[in-house]
């Protein structure tokens, strides 16, 4: 007799099936508000060494499944690997967050996509690790950064709250810039694909700085490149899931959901929850609470989930928060959200 195959209920949602059972993950929920997780990265050298160690990195990835009943794990690792990969000098500092050597029109066409994915492989080697270890119900998502988000960071040489050098680089630079765009769009579509194959389910496309452009330079910089991406990865693995999360789009949502083509749209906790209905008919959405009122917790969380899970009851949802969780988080906040968004 054939077995019968166990459902994914997240996966099922990205794939267009809304679930009875409201499928949850949470963005960053490997990471230092677990002290099992804290204890870890003590031992583990730097953060590179920590994301390039397929063994930690697959029991980080693991950690929080333990602890909660959530419906994925996402692959524990960095956007900026690729710029790392790439042939970048990449580094975290303790308080700082990550120090990149600024890219500049001469250093970009010495960047190398032939050999990123090679660098990879670690990385790859954990996504395998993670899914021999997972329950056959839970979805593994892999990720990496959309081309804009990376390149704000290559450009920048650190986060920025404007994306200044990059923005202006874009537009005085053009040719640069585009041949920076093409580098990441092809590692990026490699990268990807190699994740599904190795046992990612879905991915998800992190554009966490696609606010402060105008709709002209998002078209170009924010929704062109995630369309490249999808299109090539299905180019090599046919009908593969994606997420998109571009973080700040505001009114740029629909345009980026009809033009890329993913099979849920992330909200980030800015987006009211009515601009629902100015999205696709059909089209999934994940989010969208506040990471600082899973923070505060108490009776404003649990009513705030109750909105968000009422508001998007006629399509399919995954619940999540509308940016990372944040360090100081109590874990016991984090019980209770599960439980509400379930009973909600």
């Amino acid at each position: 007799m054939t077995a019968t195959p166990v459902l994914k209920p997240l996966l099922e949602t990205v794939l267009g099936q809304r679930q009875e059972r409201l499928p949850i993950w949470i963005m960053r929920q490997a990471g230092r508000y677990l002290p099992e997780y804290r204890e870890l990265r003590a031992k583990a050298g730097s953060f590179l060494d920590l994301c390039y160690n397929p063994e930690l990195a697959a029991e980080v990835t693991l950690q929080p499944l333990r602890r909660f009943d959530l419906d994925a794990a996402i692959l524990f690792s960095d956007i900026l690997v690729i710029p790392d990969a790439l042939g970048q000098y990449v580094r975290f500092e303790a308080g700082e967050g990550p120090m990149l050597e600024p890219l500049t029109t001469e250093s970009i066409p010495r960047l190398d996509p032939k050999g990123a994915l090679e660098k990879l492989s670690p990385i790859i080697e954990t996504v395998r690790r993670v899914r021999a270890g997972l329950s056959a119900d839970k979805t593994l998502i892999g990720f990496c950064g959309s081309p804009w988000t990376v390149a704000t960071y290559m450009i920048g040489g650190r986060g920025s709250s404007d994306q200044a050098a990059a923005r202006v680089f874009a537009l005085t630079q053009p040719e640069a810039f585009a041949k920076l765009i093409d580098t990441l769009v092809e590692t990026s579509i490699n990268y990807l694909a190699a994740q599904l194959r190795a046992g990612a389910d879905v991915v998800q496309l992190f554009e966490s700085w696609a606010l402060n452009l105008d709709e002209v330079a998002f078209g170009n910089w924010v929704i062109e490149p995630n369309r490249r991406i999808v299109e090539g990865l299905r180019k090599l693995v046919p009908g593969a899931p994606v997420i998109g999360f571009p973080r700040g789009a505001a009114g740029n949502l629909p345009a980026y959901a009809k033009a890329t083509g993913v099979n849920v749209l992330g909200l980030d906790y800015a987006t009211p929850l009515g601009f629902a209905a100015e999205l696709p008919a059909g089209l999934g959405v994940q989010g969208n609470l506040d990471p600082l009122r899973l923070l505060a917790g108490g009776e404003q969380m649990d009513d705030r989930v109750r909105q968000i899970v009422a508001a998007f009851r006629g399509r399919p949802h995954i619940f999540n928060l509308g940016h990372g969780i944040v360090p100081e988080t109590p874990i016991g906040h984090v019980e209770r959200l599960i439980a509400v968004a379930r009973g909600a």
